[in-house]
């Protein structure tokens, strides 16, 4: 059964660009422009930090699926702000439409799905063989 979360529920995330948030760090052919990997992590960040205050003890969300756009590059330097909007719950899968800024333009945007876990409990479930 999913929790009650208010359709609406806002998070958000931001970093400074640095070198190892780029293309180049793990390519030095490619240039110094934010990659596509760091900008999904920091709008499943934002979500994280939506669903956070509705966690219970032991619990923490998780990513279950992603659909993004990376739409304009950004620089080293630059700050960037993910934010996330819960659009919909089903079952126990929350669905945030998330977008990223640089400042100046819209560099992503799309959906990142996430849902509550219990590490101890999953981590118990593998231990006896039911995951």
């Amino acid at each position: 059964m999913a929790k009650e979360i208010p359709i609406g529920t806002r998070g958000e995330a931001s970093i400074v660009v640095g070198p190892q948030d780029t293309l180049n760090h793990h390519d030095k052919d490619l240039p110094l422009i934010y990659s596509t990997p760091h900008m999904i992590g920091l709008m499943e960040w934002a979500a994280s930090h939506a669903m956070k205050p509705f966690c219970d003890p032991g619990e923490i969300s998780v990513g279950t699926a992603i659909n993004i756009e990376h739409r304009a590059p950004t620089t080293v330097g630059a700050t960037v702000k993910a934010e996330a909007v819960l659009e919909s719950a089903n079952s126990r899968f929350y669905v945030f439409r998330v977008t990223a800024h640089n400042g100046m333009h819209e560099i992503g945007r799309g959906t990142v799905t996430r849902a509550f876990v219990n590490p101890t409990k999953v981590a118990e479930r593998y231990l006896k063989g039911n995951g």
